[in-house]
């Protein structure tokens, strides 16, 4: 049976609609499992961190990191002087194809609980000894989190135990 043309429509519309069958979307979890077996070089845990001072604290991290064969990035950002820098990253953190992400921070400390606030993704605080009242202020400001805002914390300057977790929770 021949499909009789709709004078009424262009023929640049006709053209644009589809003339197949839909795909099946049983064939679809397939694809998806295919694409899980490729091998990219996509690092699936974030470290981040409030200033580049920050970065020896943050080292060991890396370096269980590094230890485990876990891929990563480092980058710097703050939560007070960049907050759209942080939600961004945060934001697209699953998208491309990280797992855990790993916040580094001293004083007020926020960048924890603002890269749990937009991101689904397990994030580990790492409090980072300031140059006053030893810590606790950031530790204070990473582990108190409102709730629906969870934040694993380790301790201050606690950098090779949040890589440690980080790898337990993808081996997991």
């Amino acid at each position: 049976m021949s499909e009789i043309p709709d004078p009424t429509r262009t023929e640049a519309a006709q053209a644009t609609e589809p003339s197949g069958p839909e795909p099946d979307p049983t064939t679809m979890p397939a694809v998806e499992e295919a694409f899980e077996e490729i091998e990219v070089d996509a690092p699936l845990v974030g470290i981040i961190m409030g200033s580049k001072n920050d970065k020896p604290k943050m080292q060991p991290a890396g370096t269980a990191l590094e230890d485990a064969g876990i891929r990563y990035e480092v980058r710097v950002m703050s939560a007070h002087r960049d907050p759209e820098m942080v939600r961004e990253y945060c934001h697209n953190a699953r998208m491309r194809g990280l797992r855990v992400i790993i916040a580094g921070a001293g004083m007020s400390a926020a960048l924890p609980g603002v890269a749990a606030a937009h991101s689904d993704l397990p994030v580990i605080g790492v409090p980072i000894l300031g140059k006053s009242l030893g810590g606790l202020d950031a530790l204070l400001s990473a582990v108190q989190m409102p709730p629906g805002i969870p934040v694993a914390c380790v301790a201050i300057d606690g950098a090779k135990n949040a890589g440690i977790l980080a790898t337990r929770i993808i081996n997991s």
